[in-house]
């Protein structure tokens, strides 16, 4: 976990306890049970959360206060989550996102 804060000078002491582990693309990671998915994935290396609909550019962290969609990625099976407003929880299945995502098959 080479890319946590340890201590912040105006937070103070990192309180997090519970590690869990999260499914991402098939790949298990650990995470802090609480903490925004974002963080779990860049303390993790991962960089490319998404990729865009038009030329496949891939996308990471940008503004990390859930005002742009950069960080967004299939969650649980639900497309188009901000991943760095979202709390990490048990079970977690998370896949990268290419383009809009894939929001299943249409109702009949």
């Amino acid at each position: 976990m080479g890319l946590r804060i340890k201590y912040h000078p105006i937070l103070g002491e990192d309180l997090r306890k519970d590690m869990i582990s999260i499914e991402v693309d098939g790949r298990a990671i650990p995470a802090y049970e609480g903490e925004p998915i974002a963080a779990a994935l860049i303390a993790s290396d991962i960089k490319t959360l998404r990729k865009t609909k038009r030329i496949g550019e891939p996308r990471s962290l940008f503004c990390a206060r859930g005002v742009c969609t950069d960080c967004v990625m299939t969650v649980n099976g639900t497309p188009n989550i901000r991943t760095c407003i979202t709390p990490v929880e048990k079970d977690m299945k998370i896949e990268k996102q290419e383009g809009l995502g894939n929001w299943g098959e249409e109702p009949k």
